[in-house]
């Protein structure tokens, strides 16, 4: 009777474990943005292979591209003494975590930073546990574990200067910076 029952017990873990998830939907802009440059709309770049091509045809990486989220989204911001990945910044982690799983050779490094307040070994300590948490959720969504460094600065790399509550929120954050940059 007892194997029956760890044997029961083992299924239902195996089961439990099971992840029923399905990657998100991804969005072919590429077509769309190749049918306006046909039409002769306001768009003139489209998204081939790694790289987007522009109106000259030089092909510029989309990480390095202004136009593109992944130049443009750069930050992710956390509350107070949290680690924690707010929902809103999930999707920015998701696009760089996406766009390294398709370019294996690219490398990135996450700067965990802090705000003034707390000493500087807390601070230190805190931004290690945020550069951290995004490079979690970064290989939980396809990037490999070696392309991402991650790097404590606490508080010594302020966004914004002040000792106001505005300032702490843009202080509290983790850069993503693509090597080379």
């Amino acid at each position: 009777m007892r194997k029956w029952l760890i044997a029961l017990f083992v299924v239902a873990v195996l089961a439990g474990c099971k992840s029923t998830d399905t990657p998100p939907p991804v969005d072919d802009k590429a077509a769309t943005d190749a049918s306006k440059a046909a039409d002769g709309g306001a768009s003139t770049r489209g998204v081939t292979g790694s790289g987007v091509t522009g109106a000259q045809g030089s092909t510029m990486q989309p990480h390095k591209d202004p136009a593109n989220i992944l130049s443009q989204k750069r930050s992710i911001y956390f509350d107070y003494d949290q680690f924690v990945i707010k929902d809103e910044f999930r999707a920015t982690v998701e696009a760089h975590a996406k766009y390294l799983q398709g370019n294996r050779a690219l490398r990135i490094t996450l700067q965990g930073n802090t705000d003034e307040r707390g000493t500087r070994e807390y601070n230190i300590a805190l931004a290690q546990k945020r550069a951290d948490a995004v490079k979690k959720l970064m290989v939980l969504l396809g990037a490999q574990e070696i392309q991402i460094e991650t790097v404590s600065f606490g508080k010594e790399k302020p966004r914004r200067e002040g000792h106001d509550e505005a300032s702490w929120a843009e202080n509290r954050r983790v850069d993503i910076v693509y090597v080379g940059e």
